[in-house]
């Protein structure tokens, strides 16, 4: 996916992200997506497409948990997005893990010099 980088797309990502998280406080009753946090949100080109970052505690396994959570309630989370978002268009949403935190905190003495 190659995202825009237009100040129009990083506005519209920002305020999803921000929806997004709002509804995973308020509105979510999944207990996978505990502790889930939302990093950042890019859109493609042509802005059909929302690639949103979390980051959650744990394992793999618990990343993969709460990757699948996100994944089952896509539908929900854009349906709620369409009542808060006056747009035309909503992007489909897809959801990444965010290693980038991580390997901040968890990185090699040695690699952290380079």
């Amino acid at each position: 996916m190659k995202a825009s980088g237009t100040r129009r797309s990083i506005r519209m990502g920002d305020q999803i992200m921000q929806e997004l998280a709002v509804m995973l406080l308020e509105e979510v009753a999944d207990p996978r997506l505990e502790l889930v946090s939302l990093t950042g949100c890019k859109l493609n080109a042509d802005m059909s497409i929302a690639l949103v970052s979390f980051t959650v505690g744990g394992g793999a396994e618990r990343r993969k948990q709460a990757l699948d959570a996100l994944n089952k309630a896509k539908g929900f989370l854009r349906s709620g997005l369409a009542r808060r978002m006056n747009m035309r268009s909503l992007p489909d949403l897809r959801f990444a893990h965010d290693d980038f935190l991580e390997d901040m905190v968890y990185a090699k003495p040695d690699q952290a010099d380079r």
